[in-house]
């Protein structure tokens, strides 16, 4: 294809994982914003890359860090991260904003939450997190919390009272209802109950590989029909065998299209453009970092220590342009793979943002 299209990624990392603090973080559980390594060879990364845009994950996750005042202090530390970085970066709190980045050559970063615990008992935080520039709040991790249940929490775990009144919070605040790692009935409860169109920025299709944390057909089909945006993830949940390649993530964004039609589907690849250089003494960190998670109970099934957390020949600052080449080898039209790179989530989020 021509030109150079919109790349939004859903759900992502803005980070240089080779740097000695992220390192150290990719093995806390309880990692603090100061160990964020937003250095000259990540902007420079994610300029290559040719991203325009990027939902970041801050505050609370899990662990045992208080989850609403770890939660502000994350976003202080990420006004601060873009303050220092004008020329590269800009916080995107509208759509305005990412066509912006797009004109400018800047990286727009959306903040995101993959945990609405930082809520606590009160919805009324919502308005404090919109106020501070959060525009993705995703309602559980894999657990169940006070909202609903988690891809690993027990079956039939739904939508709380309290889940369903952040839920209208969000709404009212024009924030988006993300709805990746939920358990598949607080999926189909929240999306029925929501007002507004909701998201999955970030899974697989549980129909060509049935793990917790892919979405089934009913759940795709249903966030689609009331106007949401799927997110097709660059993770080993994407293969039975755990080592997804690039032939997987084309496959699910091509039955993620079938059912949710191609004015929906889009990318949220869950990692950073700054490939890992060293995946040797990687692959020795990930045993310990997948057992501490294991121990904690905040894994998903198909996490093991003998899998990356990423598709490995899908990575570096040329992914986004291999994903391309690999869409026009299926046969995909430029139109379509606009859409799919970053046009579907724009549009997306005019539905809900300017709501």
């Amino acid at each position: 294809m021509t030109g150079t299209p919109l790349i939004i990624n859903a759900l992502g990392q803005l980070d240089n994982p080779n740097a000695p603090q992220s390192m150290e973080a990719a093995g806390d559980l309880n990692p603090t914003g100061e160990q964020y390594t937003v250095d000259a060879r990540t902007l420079a990364d994610a300029q290559a890359s040719g991203l325009t845009a990027v939902n970041v994950t801050l505050g609370y996750v899990m662990g045992d860090l208080p989850p609403y005042e770890h939660t502000l202090h994350e976003i202080d530390i990420w006004d601060g991260i873009i303050d220092r970085h004008p020329d590269d970066l800009l916080k995107v709190t509208t759509v305005a904003d990412i066509r912006t980045a797009a004109r400018d050559g800047r990286v727009g970063v959306i903040y995101g939450f993959q945990n609405a615990v930082a809520v606590g008992d009160d919805a009324g935080r919502v308005a404090t997190f919109a106020e501070r520039g959060v525009r993705v709040v995703q309602l559980t991790y894999n657990q169940a919390n006070r909202l609903g249940g988690g891809s690993m929490a027990p079956s039939g775990t739904g939508l709380t009272a309290f889940g369903r009144e952040v839920v209208d919070a969000l709404n009212d605040h024009h924030l988006m209802v993300d709805l990746s790692h939920s358990g598949e009935r607080t999926c189909l409860d929240a999306a029925t109950h929501s007002r507004v169109p909701v998201s999955i920025n970030h899974t697989g299709c549980r129909a060509l590989t049935d793990l917790p944390r892919n979405k089934t057909d009913e759940e795709l089909r249903l966030v689609a029909s009331r106007g949401g945006f799927v997110g097709i993830y660059f993770m080993p949940f994407l293969s039975p065998t755990g080592h997804a390649r690039a032939t997987d993530v084309v496959e699910h964004i091509a039955h993620a299209v079938d059912v949710c039609g191609e004015d929906h589907v889009g990318i949220g690849t869950d990692g950073s453009v700054t490939a890992i250089d060293d995946l040797d003494a990687y692959r020795a960190r990930l045993a310990e970092h997948v057992a501490q998670r294991q121990e904690a109970g905040v894994s998903a099934a198909g996490e093991r220590a003998d899998t990356y957390p990423f598709v490995i020949d899908l990575r570096g600052v040329d992914q986004f342009r291999e994903l391309i080449r690999l869409l026009e080898q299926r046969g995909y039209t430029a139109d379509r793979i606009e859409k799919i790179m970053g046009r579907n989530f724009v549009d997306y989020a005019e539905r809900v943002w300017t709501a």
